[in-house]
């Protein structure tokens, strides 16, 4: 399953997408947290004890090779240079499985804080008035577009702030996506904008409220969004100082030493508990996502990719690709 951990800056999202790794992790399910924030500090909560956190290699300067590797021997994409973010999978392309034996694995991930990880690369200052942080992202919607995944094993995304999520096709490769929203006005403002976008495309959205202190703070959620406020969490201790690279202080919870988040809050854990009940009871539906992925390819050669290539880029969608596992029989090996 694939989610996607969305909200407004600062409101805690990265925070929550490492604990939500971290706690599946702890589960012995397979798992890869995905850094697609422009500020890259996933790794740093992923294993916040660690003064000097792993860096994986970039997906994002390295577009080029992972184009090149997917492509395969698909003969609809004529070269690396027509295929674009988009490019959906076709008979001949290389399909991965999550965490599987192939070099895009080999070289982008690595382990933190015990949970594998990839990371889309800083926007640094030779992008600076010359690119976009989403041609960066161009990688991970390539990744999702050729990963065949299996029940039982989850890839977590730490997406951009606030409704820029929506600027390019990523937010429909999801299956479900998680808005953390504090309990204010400005918190819930990205909420508004992207249920309606969600809506659009039929995407899943659950609110998670963050930095709960009060009994007010979570009627205020509850009448700002209703029935999409899955769980809260409350305002921890824990986390503050275990990010400040304190020893958190201990709770009531026993602690059990297969479980890293164990000492964390009863109610937060549990709070973890609810999300990955929420991601686990709505089957894949692989249909949805390939008919998403095609049409915001035809999007994006239609406004600007065919006129950049010279090609019509529309032919590279391949009628008669079958979309999931069955799509591995046909895979380039």
């Amino acid at each position: 399953m694939r989610i996607a951990f969305v909200g407004k800056g600062g409101s805690g999202k990265t925070t929550l997408s490492a604990l939500f790794s971290r706690h599946l992790a702890s589960t012995g399910a397979p798992v890869l947290a995905v850094d697609g924030d422009i500020n890259q500090h996933l790794a740093e909560a992923l294993a916040p004890a660690e003064s000097t956190p792993v860096t994986p290699p970039p997906l994002g300067p390295r577009l080029h090779d992972i184009k090149t590797y997917l492509r395969g021997t698909n003969p609809r994409i004529t070269s690396t240079e027509s295929m674009i973010k988009t490019t959906p999978p076709g008979r001949g392309s290389r399909l991965l499985r999550l965490l599987g034996d192939d070099e895009l694995h080999a070289r982008h991930v690595v382990r933190a804080g015990g949970v594998p990880l990839m990371a889309t690369g800083q926007f640094d200052d030779s992008d600076l008035g010359v690119a976009c942080y989403h041609s960066k992202l161009g990688a991970v919607e390539l990744y999702l577009g050729h990963l065949v995944d299996g029940p039982g094993e989850y890839v977590v995304v730490d997406m951009t702030a606030g409704a820029d999520a929506f600027a390019s096709g990523l937010f429909t490769r999801f299956d479900l996506t998680f808005l953390v929203a504090e309990p204010t006005r400005k918190g819930v403002s990205v909420y508004r904008q992207y249920r309606d976008h969600a809506r659009e495309f039929g995407i899943r959205i659950a609110v998670v409220g963050n930095k709960v202190t009060c009994e007010d703070d979570l009627l205020f959620l509850k009448n700002q969004v209703g029935d999409d406020l899955l769980t809260h969490l409350v305002h921890s201790d824990w986390v503050r100082a275990a990010e400040q690279g304190r020893t958190p202080p201990p709770s009531p919870a026993t602690p059990d030493a297969s479980d890293p988040l164990s000492t964390l809050e009863p109610h937060n854990h549990h709070a973890l508990t609810v999300l990955r009940e929420a991601v686990d009871s709505h089957p894949r539906d692989w249909d949805r996502l390939h008919r998403h992925a095609v049409e915001f390819h035809l999007r994006n050669a239609h406004s600007w990719a065919d006129a950049r290539t010279g090609e019509n880029l529309s032919s590279q969608i391949d009628p008669t690709f079958t979309p999931g596992p069955a799509a591995l029989l046909s895979s380039c090996p």
